[in-house]
């Protein structure tokens, strides 16, 4: 049924934006797709508080941007209904309740994670790791290797991590430049797909309509790009001074910082992308958690709502705990405060970019693409992804080395679980619960 298009809905005040906020941080699981989906419905179909074109528009930059794009989306759309923070709030309440559970999980993870019930539930839920993990690779792999050049990309990229233990960033940079000659030299291999398609369907009028002119705090100027940019840098430079000062450059706490700032920076086709670096600076080099600590983190961050790379808050939490930054006699609030610390510095420049950027895209109103250095870092992407998922593979399959036994059950789940998600369509969340009742049952027997 359509909808009349003289009926404009009414205006939206910020303590209603402020429910529908928080509700939404509490119900969106399913990915970065899955979150657009729920937004697009709620916002663009039921509630109409901004038309399909617009919503469109801003997630077009939101994908363009590292970082997650859905947490992205919304921070774009409380900000452009109401001021800097509207969108500030959008964003914090989008992660907020994911921020909670994960530290709440973590540290049941680090008080009860021996118990056999939850080692058993845990022996399940790595396979199914792999599984995803794989079929990550895969399933941006199928959008992204297009051709010859773009497979090419994606094995050089496996081969310098794997093998050649390239850092995540040089690998990614070098995928920029390969993608920027390129887009000068070849560029009908470099031509960028996969965009959100829009269904072009009439849901009637919208608060935020496609003739509804920019509202004023969104008009571009150079004042407030200068006054935006300078306020992010000081806010990021006082809390690294405020961490030094206090820890130390060397200290746990600053180090995380400054790590986190990084790997916001690259986060560049999703949090499966950035994963390999998080694990090469957390597990290898600063030693904060195992590889099997952080596998369960991904596990939890794919059962819990909220953007996935919330799995850098309990990379966090476990680092705090297991080095008892503030003492022996306060391991709680060591591993509180490394999350809060991580979560801090992964979210601050997604914040930034939508405030910096978004009077830009308001006042252009172009219809911005993927470069072709991005489309190639795509590429770069999933060879990486693919050694992740080998290297979890060796730690679950041969957990005493290859020189041990084959653990076949494992490989058994690992399967059956990669056959729900390709073939039956399973989502992820009923994989991980599923693998995990089978390894409480598996662990009974």
């Amino acid at each position: 049924m359509s909808l009349d298009k003289s009926l404009i809905p009414a205006p939206v005040t910020l303590g209603q934006a402020f429910r529908y906020w928080l509700k939404l941080g509490f119900i969106s699981f399913g990915g970065p797709t899955g979150q657009i989906a729920i937004m697009h419905h709620d916002l663009v179909e039921k509630k109409r508080w901004i038309s399909e074109n617009r919503f469109l528009h801003a997630l077009n930059y939101c994908m363009v941007l590292p970082g997650p794009e859905a947490q992205q989306l919304a921070t774009y759309i409380g900000w452009l209904m109401h001021h800097t923070w509207g969108g500030i709030m959008a964003g914090v309440l989008f992660m907020l309740p994911a921020f909670l559970i994960i530290t709440g999980l973590a540290w049941a993870y680090m008080v009860y994670g021996t118990i056999p019930v939850v080692a058993g539930a845990l022996y399940g839920i790595k396979p199914a790791v792999v599984a995803i993990v794989l079929f990550a690779a895969y399933r941006i792999g199928t959008k992204a290797l297009k051709n010859g050049v773009m497979w090419s990309i994606a094995a050089l990229a496996f081969v310098s991590i794997f093998f050649f233990k390239l850092p995540f960033p040089f690998i990614i940079i070098g995928a920029g430049i390969s993608g920027y000659l390129g887009s000068r030299f070849a560029p009908k291999y470099f031509k960028v797909n996969g965009r959100h398609a829009s269904s072009h369907q009439d849901y009637g009028a919208a608060l935020i309509d496609d003739d509804t002119p920019t509202p004023a705090h969104a008009l571009f100027s150079w004042r407030k790009l200068a006054l935006v940019g300078l306020s992010g840098l000081l806010i990021w430079l006082g809390a690294m001074l405020l961490l030094m000062m206090q820890y130390g450059w060397s200290g746990g706490f600053t180090q995380m910082g400054w790590f986190f700032t990084k790997s916001a920076l690259l986060t560049f086709g999703g949090a499966y992308a950035v994963l390999p670096y998080v694990y090469q600076g957390a597990v290898e080099h600063y030693h904060w958690l195992t590889s099997i600590q952080m596998m369960d983190g991904l596990a939890l961050g794919e059962t819990t709502p909220g953007p996935l790379i919330m799995v850098v808050t309990f990379v966090g939490f476990v680092g705090g705990w297991a080095h008892e930054m503030l003492g022996a006699d306060a391991q709680l609030a060591s591993a509180t405060t490394a999350a809060a610390i991580v979560t801090f510095f992964t979210f601050l420049p997604s914040f930034i970019f939508i405030l910096l950027g978004g009077p830009i895209v308001e006042t252009t109103h172009g219809n911005l693409k993927l470069t072709a250095p991005l489309s190639a870092i795509t590429a770069a992407v999933v060879g990486v992804i693919l050694n992740l998922a080998l290297f979890f593979a060796c730690h679950v399959f041969w957990a005493q080395g290859f020189s041990g036994t084959w653990d076949v059950v494992a490989m058994g789940l690992s399967f059956a679980a990669m056959i729900a998600l390709l073939h039956f369509k399973v989502n992820v969340v009923g994989v991980i619960f599923s693998c995990g009742l089978l390894g409480m049952l598996i662990s009974a027997l």
